[in-house]
Order: structure tokens, then C-alpha cells, then sequence
């Protein structure tokens, strides 16, 4: 799974590298990652026993900024997945302006099998072993996969044991602990902030819009709550739980609610169970992967019936798939873009921590919807000038930027 990310990713930054007839030398400097760490994590389990788990983090390029990336708590993570992320990172931020480089970190553990008690102890150890390579102005980890602001209140005060109060640390925190209002619905938010920005372009109205969302954790939920509220008619949902269909529209409080009670979809009432992959399938305006990576592959491609793709997850498209739905005209927003709302509001949470001055939610709505739109211009009017895809015009800018940066601080 990991070294298929990488592939896919390098497959991406090869496009863009020559569309922008980069020299080979500089292929390779701005794929080479700056710093790779691979620690060995022991802790008490609850049961007396040791466990032993394997963490990651890799830092990709601070050419123009900070590193900055999630850590994730999942079986499948990797070097190679990891690498894969940290350069996705490299090019989001730049993409969209905001001065961090990119980095991405995380542990090779299945969390759901943990106790409480178990992550904490997990998430220190972690700390314990990074803690001299990251920083407010070194390395920022926040959120990502199977991680949230309980995480990151943990890896702050470990941190804090050695380094004293540097809430800019890691972003993600809970509220109390300097965290930043409106972070944890951002990705959600931007992605619908993204569509308005489409739909803006072309016209049209995102009200009334039907949509089908794969992935109903952080990110699709919030997408789903902010794209009932515009008006759009979200017809299929799933997670691991199951997968539903109601073309009446599905009721996004209730299967909320739902997931509230139960911890998944699984025996969700307000919609018929059809199979995962057939959601993907389904007829509607926009497809919004919002899970894991690789789910849309060149067989899925072909089958997928949405106008838009909107891509809220990390690498759901295989390069072949994504060739395949340019050459049906099916637009895809692709995840550099797409996701980048947590970001830029994790940008948000260290400038407030750094000042240690706090907005109020409105202005950070406002901000974000700002630099998303502003962004999504860029992408949209290179994407015309170059007669490419939305995908291709984001590489070419952001790893354009990136280079930019390199050449003028040298070698």
C-alpha cells in the first residue's frame, strides 16, 4: 500500500516537473526527503505485558517554512506511506500560500485495539524519541488518520516536560490548551468552500447539488453537515460501518446521531445498504472521497457516473484513474487542494499560538474562505492558460513555488 503511494505521488510530481521542464537535478532534490527518523516505541500494556510498535516521521522539504504534517495511527502505516504524505504536504502548503514546508509522521499500530490509557502512554513514548527534531519553528505535527485534539493535547505536554510552554508546538490542540476554533470542521469546511469556488466559476449553483460521500469521519461528516446547510442533496454515505443510498437524500442529523450511539454506519435506517465499491458508482453531481488513499483505481474510473470529484481524502486517485476521468471531462479537485483547509487553519492555530493572540471563529471562517477561493482561482486560471487539468495546474504551481524557494537559498 505504501510503496503504491509513493508511485502515485512521484507519478504526479513527474507531470507537473515536466510540464515545467525542470532539470533532472531537480527532480531529485525536491523529491529527496531532508530527514527520515524511524524509532522503536515501548510501552505498558494493560495487561502488563510490552508492546512494541514502530513510529515514523519524515520530514520533506522547509524550503519555505517550517515542516509541517499530521501523524497518523494506523496497521497500514509505513516509511513509504509516509514519505508519500510528507511530500503531498510539501505541495499543499505551497499551493495555497501559507509559509510551512511539508512533513508527516505515525505509528504503525491498529488504535482501535488500544485502550485509553494505552495511546496516551503511546503517544508519549512517541514524543520522546522526536522531541530534538521538532519545534514551533522546526517541525508542527498535528491530526491525521486515527489521531484528534486528545493526541495532540498529549504530545503537548510531553513536549512542554522537555522544552518548556511552546503551545505552537503541534496544532490540533483542544481549545482549552490553545487550539484554534473552527480546526476541527476545516477540512470538511474548505472542501465545500472548494465546490462553492467551482460551482462559482462555472455559474452554477452548489444548492440543490446531489452528492455522495465516501468516507463519513472527520472530514466527510463535516462536509456533509456544511453541504446540507447549502442546500445540496447528499444521496450516498458509508464508512466502514456500510455504505447507503436514499435518492430522496439522506438526513445527515440523524446519521450523525447514529454514528454518535453505534461508532459507525453499520445498521443505518435512513438509507438503502448497497456495496461500498457501488457507491462510488452511484449517479450524482459530485463524488467526494473523503477516506483513505488508492480508492478510485482505473476500474472504478470507469464506472464512476459524478460530474465533479472532490478529492477530501490523501491520494484516493491512482495516476491511470485520474487520466481516465480527465478524458471523460469529469472535473477532479484534486487533494493538494482540495483537503487543504486543515492546514490552513493549523496555520491559523500556530500564528495565534505564536502571538498568543486568539480569534473569533467568524474571522477565521472568513480567512480560510479567503485563501481557499483566492487558491482555487490560481489553479483554475492555470489550469485554462496551460488547456490542463485542475490536478496538472496545481502541481505546476505549487511545485513551481517550491523550486522557487530552493534556487534562492542555493545549495
Amino acid at each position: 500500500m505504501g510503496a503504491e503511494a509513493l508511485e502515485h505521488a512521484n507519478r504526479y510530481f513527474e507531470w507537473a516537473a515536466r510540464e515545467l521542464e525542470l532539470p533532472q537535478e531537480a527532480w531529485v532534490q525536491l523529491l529527496t526527503p531532508y530527514r527520515e527518523v524511524r524509532v522503536e516505541l515501548n510501552i505498558r500494556m494493560d495487561d502488563g505485558k510490552t508492546g512494541t510498535f514502530i513510529g515514523y516521521r519524515v520530514q520533506h522539504d522547509n524550503s519555505r517554512g517550517p515542516f509541517k504534517g499530521g501523524i497518523r495511527y494506523h496497521p497500514q502505516v509505513d516509511s513509504d506511506e509516509v514519505r508519500a504524505l510528507a511530500q503531498l504536504m510539501t505541495w499543499k502548503t505551497a499551493l495555497v500560500g501559507i509559509p510551512f514546508g511539508g512533513a508527516k509522521g505515525g505509528i504503525q499500530v491498529d488504535a482501535a485495539r488500544l485502550s485509553v490509557a494505552e495511546r496516551e502512554r503511546l503517544t508519549r513514548a512517541l514524543v520522546d524519541k522526536i522531541h530534538d527534531i521538532v519545534g514551533d519553528h522546526t517541525d508542527i505535527p498535528g491530526p491525521d488518520m486515527g489521531t484528534g485534539p486528545r493526541e495532540m493535547a498529549w504530545f503537548f505536554d510531553q513536549y512542554a516536560k522537555y522544552h518548556g510552554h511552546r503551545p505552537g508546538v503541534v496544532t490540533g490542540k483542544p481549545v482549552a490548551l490553545g487550539g484554534s476554533l473552527g480546526r476541527i470542521s476545516a477540512t470538511g469546511r474548505g472542501c465545500v468552500e472548494l465546490l462553492e469556488a467551482l460551482f462559482n466559476r462555472l455559474g452554477e449553483s452548489l444548492s440543490g447539488k446531489r452528492v455522495v460521500i465516501q468516507g463519513f469521519g472527520n472530514v466527510g461528516s463535516w462536509a456533509a453537515r456544511f453541504l446540507a446547510e447549502r442546500g445540496c442533496k447528499i444521496v450516498g454515505i458509508s464508512d466502514l460501518g456500510g455504505a447507503y443510498f436514499n435518492s430522496d437524500g439522506i438526513d445527515i442529523a440523524h446519521a450523525l446521531e447514529h454514528v454518535e450511539r453505534a461508532g459507525s454506519l453499520r445498521g443505518f435506517d435512513g438509507g438503502e445498504p448497497i456495496e461500498a465499491e457501488a457507491l462510488l458508482g452511484l449517479d450524482c453531481d459530485v463524488l467526494l472521497p473523503a477516506a483513505v488513499g488508492g480508492v478510485i483505481t482505473k476500474e472504478i474510473a470507469k464506472t464512476i457516473r459524478a460530474r465533479f470529484v472532490i478529492e477530501g481524502a490523501n491520494g484516493p486517485t491512482t495516476p491511470e484513474a485520474d487520466e481516465i476521468l480527465h478524458e471523460r471531462g469529469i472535473q477532479v479537485v484534486p487533494d493538494i487542494l482540495a483537503n487543504a483547509g486543515g492546514v490552513t487553519v493549523s496555520y491559523f492555530e500556530w500564528v495565534q499560538n505564536l502571538q498568543h493572540f486568539y480569534w473569533e471563529e467568524e474571522q477565521i471562517n472568513k480567512e480560510l474562505r479567503r485563501i481557499l477561493w483566492q487558491a482555487f482561482d490560481r489553479v483554475w486560471e492555470e489550469a485554462k492558460r496551460r488547456r490542463c487539468s485542475l490536478r496538472l495546474a496545481a502541481y505546476v504551481l505549487a511545485i513551481g513555488k517550491v523550486w522557487e524557494a530552493t534556487k534562492w537559498r542555493g545549495v
